[in-house]
């Protein structure tokens, strides 16, 4: 595998540094989540303007033509600046959703998300769905030239700020079965659509949303009728390798400054990063580190690889593993501060919560577990072998 960055990866990389660096700091970043929509339209506006909206879509369609690598560029970047604005589930997610569903109306959504002229979520999770995208009981029955949407999908990211919804719902077909999903984009203030927006533990926006009777034209069908799963899969792939490449950014900024703090902080006359028991703590901190940036770079090789079963089991695997890493060094982190390492003046708690709530976004290590055993089954028993040996 070629890790070294291309000359278009590394002007991406430089951009987003620069951004971070000059623009996002603690009192930009509290002043874009106190107030709603719990982001800074501005920063959006600039997004737009510097390309990243388009980041992932093809040239074709107006976009840079980037895929998973580009993705974890920008993350690992915007994870060290804890970056608030909507990346992941706007262009990771709905964006790259659209462009793989193609038709005329797909491609006009797309291209208004580019221009940074609507923002589009993804609603998937339902109350008793859990983490998994297949458990879908919100329907969508057939009446003349439209659809008739009823239930309700729990954690929408930015619910609040969508213009448009992307929603799973359910044609035909069982309610734990592939077949039968049909994604549809709803009008986010069309009539019978009710939102509850609150705020999550990392200080971001969510939203629960309710569908009662919701009229959507034919048209605003994303991909084909009851097909709709294989682009769902890969859409939350893609945003799972995300949160993933975010989190190594975070892990980064943690085991820095708790290093920092270590060399500074003076206990019995010397500085306590002398004690040997804490040098191994952080060089624990720093193994989990490396390991999960190594298992966060195979996942984006593999969507970019383009095999469906590789990219599911990399991506389980990746989260799986990011978030039993992550919980170490956060934990690692407020132990080796001492009492400060859960103040809120502290910058490493607001580190800290976003990535508990990482831990959780797409699958946490349980679900994503079970799915990449599931995925290593598939694969061999594709191969006419037996599961594992």
């Amino acid at each position: 595998m070629d890790f070294e960055l291309s000359p278009e990866q590394a002007l991406i990389k430089d951009s987003v540094d620069r951004f971070v660096a000059d623009e996002y700091g603690a009192e930009q970043r509290l002043a874009s989540t106190g107030g709603e929509p719990g982001f800074s339209r501005a920063h959006w506006v600039k997004f737009a303007e510097l390309g990243w909206l388009g980041l992932l879509a093809a040239e074709d369609d107006g976009g840079f033509g980037g895929g998973a690598v580009e993705t974890m560029i920008v993350m690992e970047a915007f994870g060290a600046g804890l970056v608030v604005e909507p990346f992941i589930p706007a262009v990771v997610v709905a964006g790259t959703l659209l462009a793989a569903a193609g038709g005329a109306a797909s491609a006009a959504l797309l291209a208004d998300a580019i221009a940074g002229e609507r923002i589009v979520a993804l609603a998937y999770a339902e109350p008793r769905s859990g983490y998994d995208p297949v458990s879908v009981t919100t329907t969508a029955r057939v009446d003349g030239g439209d659809f008739i949407v009823d239930g309700q999908k729990v954690a929408v990211p930015y619910g609040c700020a969508a213009d448009t919804i992307i929603v799973s719902a359910r044609t035909d077909g069982a309610v734990d079965s592939t077949a039968g999903i049909t994604l549809l984009a709803v009008d986010s203030h069309a009539p019978g659509v009710e939102r509850r927006d609150y705020v999550t533990c990392d200080e971001r926006r969510a939203s629960q949303v309710s569908f009662a009777g919701v009229r959507v034209p034919r048209s605003a069908m994303v991909g084909t009728l009851g097909d709709g799963f294989p682009l769902l899969a890969e859409s939350l792939d893609r945003g799972s390798a995300g949160v993933c490449a975010e989190a190594v950014g975070i892990m980064d900024v943690l085991v820095r400054s708790t290093v920092d703090f270590l060399k500074t902080r003076v206990q019995f006359g010397r500085p306590i990063g002398t004690f040997q028991a804490l040098q191994h703590r952080a060089v624990d901190m720093l193994i989990q580190l490396e390991l999960g940036r190594a298992i966060a770079t195979h996942a984006a090789a593999a969507i970019d690889d383009g095999d469906p079963s590789a990219r599911s089991a990399a991506t389980a695997a990746a989260k799986a593993f990011i978030a039993d890493a992550g919980r170490f060094v956060t934990e690692s982190a407020i132990q080796l501060h001492g009492a400060i390492g859960i103040t809120e003046e502290l910058p490493i708690s607001q580190y800290v919560k976003r990535l508990t709530a990482i831990e959780h976004e797409f699958g946490d290590a349980g679900f994503s577990l079970g799915r990449y055993m599931s995925a290593m089954e598939q694969n061999e028993a594709a191969q006419g072998g037996p599961a594992f040996g």
